[in-house]
């Protein structure tokens, strides 16, 4: 299941990016987002010994695949939040240099 839940966020990040031209960074999100559900996908490939290819539980520190899935989107989450901020940084102190009088 935490394939389903990164490529619904990725899928939301998308359509978020197309729809908001651009703002917020959204693109750097879906790509990051993108990239998460295809390694995740490659995991389930080489992983995979016959069986259902989606499970709702996992073998690992956390049981519930819908869990694992959430918790793999903050890190994420985190580094896109982190990039948005810089970037607002950037574009601030640009703007404070380039206003008249302002050393």
């Amino acid at each position: 299941m935490w394939l389903i839940t990164s490529i619904l966020a990725a899928v939301i990040a998308t359509v978020l990016w197309k729809l908001l031209e651009g703002k917020y960074n959204l693109g750097l999100l879906g790509i990051m987002l993108w990239g998460l559900s295809a390694m995740i996908f490659v995991d389930h490939i080489l992983g995979w010994e016959g069986g259902p290819f989606l499970e709702m539980t996992t073998d690992g520190l956390v049981p519930n695949g819908i869990v694992l899935g959430l918790l793999m989107l903050i890190p994420i989450l985190a580094v896109w939040g982190a990039s948005l901020i810089i970037s607002r940084y950037r574009e601030n102190s640009k703007n404070r240099s380039i206003t008249p009088g302002g050393d």
